[in-house]
């Protein structure tokens, strides 16, 4: 999620923000005082509490199920401080969700040609695909018509208030094969080696743990499982958006590698973005040599 040099949509750190769980564990809320009676000269007073609360499905179980917050402090993991760069990189903050209507704005299909990374995404009826970094989840309801309704769409935000406007769209188009996943700073809490393919559209440069988050990524992948990385062209001058939220092949090529994946494709046909797909270093598709962007005469 990145910003146009003239029209910036907000961002925030959100290292500080309290820690989201994980989906999956039992959440009991609203609570409310329902009674008091004085019961012989003991006076004893007792407080009834009603619960209105409802179980958070585990992960996977229900489509559009929304993630709960169940956490106790103590068991909150001790995270070693938050990179601000990585192997050379200044590592960019995280769009705060008051930015989310840039995400979904008119000119978007204008300027990035989104039909065509979709059309050039190797996904086949039944898949099950990861929209990393979702937001309100502009990709997840164009990636859960790919994979049809027997196809899964995990959709993965540290924001919880981008899985509430991503709910709210999947509902009103009657998308039903999205699941919201709330996920951390350091792992999407993705199931294990169950993903065909992640797609991390202008997310990646904005991982502030990305070694931990590479390395659970790596993780959900199946063996033949592709991680396709979409960013802008730090190369291109011409496109309009802050060197921050850029980059290069170069420094993709830097990362990846490092972190246990190979490159099994490329993809130059959009206007301003590089698409690098990754797998495994395990994985028996075989790698490629990479081809590198020029700028056109």
């Amino acid at each position: 999620m990145t910003c146009f040099i003239n029209a910036v949509p907000i961002s925030v750190n959100l290292q500080n923000r309290p820690r989201h769980v994980r989906p999956g564990e039992a959440a009991k809320t609203n609570r409310t005082r329902t009674g008091v009676f004085l019961a012989g000269c003991s006076c004893w007073l007792l407080i009834l509490v009603g619960f209105a609360g409802e179980l958070a499905p585990a992960r996977g179980d229900s489509p559009l199920a929304r993630p709960t917050d169940t956490s106790r402090p103590d068991e909150a993991p001790q995270l070693p401080e938050p990179k601000t760069h990585y192997m050379g990189r200044e590592i960019a903050q995280t769009m705060h969700f008051l930015g989310a209507p840039w995400l979904v704005r008119e000119s978007r299909e204008r300027e990035e040609d989104c039909k065509k990374l979709l059309t050039a995404l190797p996904l086949k009826l039944g898949d099950s695909v990861c929209d990393i970094g979702c937001g309100n989840g502009f990709y997840t309801l164009r990636l859960a018509g790919r994979v049809g309704p027997n196809g899964k769409v995990y959709a993965s935000d540290i924001q919880q208030e981008m899985l509430n406007m991503l709910v709210e769209r999947a509902k009103s188009r009657q998308v039903t094969n999205v699941l919201p996943v709330l996920g951390t700073l350091v792992d999407p809490d993705l199931p294990s080696a169950s993903m065909d393919l992640i797609l991390a559209v202008d997310v990646y440069h904005e991982f502030s743990y990305p070694q931990e988050m590479l390395a659970a990524l790596r993780t959900s992948l199946k063996p033949t499982g592709r991680l396709v990385l979409v960013e802008f062209r730090s190369e291109d001058p011409a496109v309009p958006i802050k060197p921050l939220h850029k980059m290069s092949q170069a420094q993709i090529m830097r990362e990846l590698p490092e972190n246990g994946f190979k490159l099994v494709g490329q993809f130059h046909e959009l206007p301003w973005q590089h698409v690098l797909t990754f797998a495994r270093d395990d994985s028996p598709l075989p790698e490629v040599p990479l081809q590198a962007w020029n700028l056109p005469d």
